[in-house]
């Protein structure tokens, strides 16, 4: 009974491979980016055709490429980082975004230190900041534009054109 289990469950994992491939068809990657699939048919003469690129994909689902993207192995790059700056910046005002309106509002509150903090503002700044990210929270609400994207963009656009905050910014 495992045994069938199993074999199903890799015909479901194929076929959806496939699947994967027949809906990216088009895209001029030459496969899956890194790891030991990537390693192994890369230097077939054809490494755009479907079936090398399944090839690559089925080799790379042996678990092997988990291992490879965080070790930074098999071709695949690690600089050190789980995430960019700009994504952990974006993640921490979309899971906190209505603190952040409020204390914007407000233009005071931890939430809105850290976020200064995470956009590379030193402590001595984020008086300075908070000032600004209560001018740029109007501006924002009445463009109707409360987005995190959103504000961490304005955010970073008021910063680069106030002259003490972009001299002593981190993120430049």
């Amino acid at each position: 009974m495992l045994k069938k289990m199993l074999i199903a469950t890799m015909a479901v994992a194929f076929v959806g491979m496939q699947a994967g491939l027949v809906l990216a068809n088009g895209t001029p990657d030459t496969g899956p980016g890194c790891g030991l699939g990537k390693l192994a048919w890369q230097n077939n003469p054809n490494p755009k055709t479907k079936g090398v690129q399944v090839m690559m994909a089925t080799t790379n689902a042996t678990g092997y490429n988990t291992f490879a993207i965080s070790s930074g192995t098999s071709g695949c790059t690690d600089d050190g980082r789980w995430w960019a700056a700009g994504e952990k910046t974006t993640m921490f005002a979309e899971l906190n975004s209505d603190a952040l309106a409020q204390e914007m509002a407000q233009g005071r509150g931890e939430h809105l230190a850290s976020l200064a903090t995470l956009l590379g503002l030193p402590q001595d700044q984020h008086a300075a900041f908070c000032v600004m990210a209560q001018e740029r929270y109007t501006a924002l609400t009445n463009a109707g534009e409360l987005s995190s994207v959103a504000m961490v963009k304005a955010l970073n656009d008021a910063i680069s054109a106030n002259p003490v905050l972009a001299k002593v910014s981190l993120n430049k």
